[in-house]
């Protein structure tokens, strides 16, 4: 059975391997061995820890895979549309257990990620993450964005359930230039979300497939300011 039927139900003995190989591909991305072995370690870890610590919902191997590691890999082809990673600095606020910073980060050696979580247990397991791949360019916070003051290029985020609460909380991080770019689900709800952001505030909306899942993923990218009158 091909893996992305088997992605979709019943995992069984899945080849996580050849899942990620065949999804990177389809999303366009070429990531090398290396690269795929780190991507595979941290789903490794995710599950370890998952067990004791309750990181996540999702428990088997394959679903983290594919609802957590390639639903992170699938904003990457629209944010190298808008700006260049490699260099960059990257927010990832409200993390959780480092979903999308640390994959991008992975992905992105040349990228500085800043981590940013209030829940000890989470930031731990980032911690550990970046301890056993080797990430040299993380840099965790435990603590709420809004306590954080420093322009980054990119802010990113996958929990906020308000684009306004987003823009409000990445204020602190938010320059002329900086991208803000929020992870959404179904486009219902999300054009009512943009009419009650800030009169500063210029947004688009992407649609994003993401291999092997069958919903509905959009990004959500904003601009604030004088740099707000380029699209997003």
């Amino acid at each position: 059975m091909p893996p992305e039927r088997r992605a979709a139900g019943d995992r069984g003995d899945v080849d996580l391997p050849a899942l990620l190989a065949q999804g990177s591909a389809e999303l366009g991305l070429s990531l090398d061995a290396p690269t795929q072995r780190k991507l595979l370690d941290y789903v490794g870890l995710l599950r370890k820890w998952n067990s004791v610590y309750n990181l996540t919902s999702v428990r088997d191997p394959a679903q983290m895979l594919v609802q957590h590691l390639m639903d992170s890999l699938a904003t990457l082809p629209p944010l190298h549309r808008r700006l260049d990673l490699d260099g960059a600095t990257v927010a990832d606020i409200g993390s959780g257990a480092g979903l999308p910073g640390l994959v991008i980060a992975i992905v992105h050696p040349g990228t500085h990620v800043v981590s940013i979580e209030p829940v000890g247990k989470k930031t731990a397991f980032q911690r550990q993450v970046c301890a056993e791949l080797a990430l040299t360019n993380v840099e965790i916070v435990t603590g709420r964005a809004e306590t954080v003051a420093r322009t980054v290029d990119l802010v990113v985020c996958r929990a906020f359930a308000s684009l306004v609460d987003f823009v409000d909380v990445a204020a602190g991080l938010t320059g002329p230039v900086t991208l803000l770019a929020a992870m959404k689900g179904q486009r219902g709800g999300i054009d009512d979300e943009l009419e009650a952001l800030p009169a500063d505030c210029t947004a688009g909306i992407e649609p994003i497939h993401v291999p092997f899942l069958d919903a509905e993923r959009h990004l959500v990218l904003i601009r604030r300011g004088p740099a707000a009158a380029r699209p997003a």
